[in-house]
């Protein structure tokens, strides 16, 4: 039968430190035997971890289903997990926040320590103090838990964890944000406080409903002015400013759409056709084909967008300060207020499913079914079959009244059923 021991390790006391060493550094360490080696396996500052973990190993080598992962720190899996699976698997875009995610999120709290010993204990740690101390939303938590249970996922299909220590954690609960949108009054104050290109950016987000990365990738050959389409093909994508160290390296490039789904033919307004013929005579031009740039005929930053026209514009307009991308919230408004299908308006969002307009918009649906209850009585009653009881306990005295009641009765109990 197997047997092990555990030690009390110390930087500062040694390799074995005495039970007496308080040294804040002090760790317990569990020594047993894998075939003719011993092996030893660092737990944490409780001693009371160390028993547990040394039962489990025990239990497991006595059982025959002791399972020894190749022993690698957090940090350097997330950096093979990066380099090995997402730089292959993703966008430059995604993998790019994925790496920000690790460097900043992560490493600080589980990069210092060995695979293995992360535990789901820690992990709900993480989760909590992201909203509680670091006030992230709960949507941006639970994206940091997604991100994280799919490195440790895959640590475990590579053989480094036996267990994927952030499984079964449940996300945390998001509350509701109500959309805002603007109202046609709005939008035409919108647009009379804006300058242009921006009065034109502005116009084209609001009657197409295209995300703000699609907007500023579009290139004029995506619009086909004979039959009144745009076709969203790419997105205009910016790095961080802080990750381009190298003056050459490009700070935007394009990619593809969010989805297979978002790439897709808008309708292009009549109103709409008018003011991007006249961009185009007016506007600069643009090496890159982009249909809005800035003087130069480069990209326009997001940022700039935002914070140096929309948000100034939307002041001069007297109007709430809204996000950029409630003006996507804006044309679905529109689309379902004329009465447009909801496969229609999911098919120009770019969803990739009519559940996800219906989700997002369904509030927005005209309440069509206030009238279902007189529809199937008509159907099966028919406009008269009240006038018919009536008539029928005028005809037979007090028992066809009686009769008369019953049949009434039964009719409307029928149609609250």
């Amino acid at each position: 039968m197997a047997r092990g021991c555990i030690i009390k390790k110390c930087s500062i006391c040694g390799r074995k430190a005495q039970s007496s060493c308080t040294h804040k550094e002090a760790r317990y360490a569990i020594i047993y035997p894998v075939g003719s080696k011993r092996r030893w396996e660092t737990v944490g500052p409780n001693r009371h971890e160390a028993e547990r973990r040394l039962a489990q190993v025990l239990s497991e080598l006595n059982g025959g289903t002791y399972f020894s992962p190749n022993p690698i720190l957090f940090s350097e899996f997330g950096q093979k997990w990066l380099r090995d699976y997402a730089a292959l698997k993703t966008k430059p875009s995604t993998y790019e926040t994925y790496r920000l995610l690790i460097e900043k999120r992560f490493n600080p709290l589980f990069g210092h320590l060995p695979m293995t010993q992360i535990t789901t204990r820690m992990i709900e740690g993480f989760l909590a103090a992201s909203v509680q101390e670091r006030g992230l939303a709960p949507k941006s938590a639970n994206n940091s838990l997604i991100l994280l249970s799919t490195i440790l996922k895959c640590a475990k299909r590579w053989e480094y964890l036996k267990q994927n220590p952030a499984e079964g954690i449940k996300r945390l609960p998001i509350p509701p944000r109500e959309m805002d949108f603007l109202t046609p009054d709005e939008i035409r104050l919108l647009l009379q406080h804006s300058d242009e290109p921006y009065r034109s950016l502005f116009l084209t987000a609001i009657l197409t409903g295209m995300r703000q990365g699609e907007l500023l990738g579009l290139q004029w050959g995506d619009i086909d002015f004979v039959q009144n389409r745009i076709q969203v093909k790419r997105s205009l994508w910016w790095r961080a400013r802080d990750d381009v160290k190298d003056p050459k390296e490009p700070t935007w490039i394009f990619v593809t759409p969010k989805s297979h789904y978002s790439r897709r033919s808008i309708a292009l307004s009549p109103k709409l056709k008018e003011t991007l013929e006249l961009h185009k005579i007016n506007g600069s031009v643009s090496p890159h084909d982009l249909v809005f740039c800035n003087r130069s005929g480069g990209p326009l930053e997001p940022r700039y967008v935002v914070k140096h026209q929309f948000f100034p514009a939307l002041t001069r307009a007297g109007l709430r300060q809204i996000r950029f991308h409630d003006l996507r919230h804006t044309f679905a408004t529109l689309m379902i207020h004329q009465g447009e299908n909801v496969k229609f308006v999911q098919n120009q969002m770019g969803h990739a499913s009519v559940v996800t307009t219906l989700n997002v918009y369904g509030h927005l649906m005209p309440e069509t079914h206030k009238e279902a209850g007189a529809k199937l009585d008509k159907q099966i009653f028919g406009l008269v079959s009240a006038n018919v009881a009536q008539t029928r306990r005028a005809q037979t005295g007090q028992n066809g009244a009686n009769e008369g009641k019953l049949e009434l009765a039964i009719t409307h109990d029928d149609t609250n059923g």
